[in-house]
């Protein structure tokens, strides 16, 4: 066995955009532009690496933020960018066979997973995977939130000697992290790292959970719920287009709502909002089948009274001469 440390970048549509609108073989949040991984023996000794750029095929036009924080520009994948199904074709071939995939995070995998899926390959090759973070809160402070990349580099007093933002250099540095940790303790402890793991959220799935995602890059909370209710907002069986109804904060920066498709009823939505290091939103959304506890809470928060903002008292005509 070994381990193959992996990390992507992938694209993004601007919501309400023409690509983000277009109809897609499948739910895909980002498309893969760039594939980085180093390989780690059983013994955890740092082997070789690989990397790859991939043209796009639906977003094709970078997303301006996260070419400035990855700096692919459309021009290199033009360039130097392959297609997916070859840019799989030849990691799987690098990765060899009975490889355990280890990320630094949950993203990594369901995007994999998700661009798989709308290219019509197999992801049973990527069934055995583990999210290093857990691992590495388990076996530092205990804690169930999400660290950074950065912050997990500085907790080991590592020095960051590869770009961040960039998959190779990311997969290299996560690497560094897992030689330092005692993996098959680690994964033979997954299962309750993931009940430890914050909200349930990314971890083991909540009773009634019925489909979850990561989406980023949102400027601020109304562009990104904008996004929820509409170009994200898809059907959990059928993939196709659902309609959410209003949105109801929660503690934690979470929102709550009910959102129907015509074809297969009703589903509860609830969104957590999470600031990110670059200074934008991502949302963490959950989807629900319908259950008495969830009906209760939707016609709690349906119900309660609308508190109103105080006026603001306007200054007499005397008063703003005066001034």
């Amino acid at each position: 066995m070994q381990y193959i440390i992996l990390d992507m970048e992938w694209n993004q549509a601007w919501p309400g955009s023409s690509a983000a609108r277009q109809p897609l073989p499948s739910p895909m949040r980002g498309e893969i532009v760039q594939i980085g991984a180093v390989r780690m023996s059983e013994d955890q000794e740092i082997g070789d690496e690989f990397q790859v750029l991939i043209r796009p095929k639906y977003f094709k036009k970078m997303n301006s933020k996260v070419a400035k924080l990855t700096g692919i520009r459309d021009s290199v994948l033009r360039e130097h960018g392959i297609p997916f199904a070859e840019a799989i074709e030849q990691f799987r071939a690098w990765c060899g066979e009975d490889i355990t995939i280890l990320t630094w995070g949950f993203d990594d995998i369901a995007v994999l997973r998700e661009n798989l899926a709308v290219h019509g390959m197999e992801a049973d090759w990527a069934s055995r995977w583990y999210n290093a973070q857990l691992i590495f809160n388990a076996q530092t402070d205990g804690s169930s939130n999400q660290k950074a990349l950065k912050t997990a580099l500085e907790i080991m007093e590592i020095e960051p000697s590869r770009p961040a933002h960039d998959a190779l250099g990311d997969a290299y540095h996560t690497a560094l992290i897992c030689a330092r940790l005692k993996l098959a303790e680690g994964i033979a402890a997954y299962e309750q790292s993931l009940r430890d793991h914050e909200n349930g959220f990314h971890g083991a799935e909540l009773p009634g959970c019925l489909a979850r995602s990561v989406h980023k890059g949102y400027e601020n909370r109304t562009q990104l719920l904008g996004a929820m209710s509409g170009a994200e907002n898809v059907c959990p069986v059928c993939g196709g287009p659902m309609r959410a109804g209003k949105w109801y904060a929660q503690p934690g920066r979470r929102y709550f709502t009910m959102a129907s498709c015509p074809e297969d009823g009703e589903f509860y939505l609830r969104v957590r909002i999470v600031p990110t290091e670059d200074g934008q939103l991502r949302a963490n959304r959950l989807v629900y089948e319908p259950s008495e506890e969830l009906n209760a809470v939707y016609e709690k928060l349906a119900s309660a009274p609308k508190r109103r903002r105080p006026r603001r008292r306007k200054r007499s005509a005397a008063k703003q001469t005066e001034a």
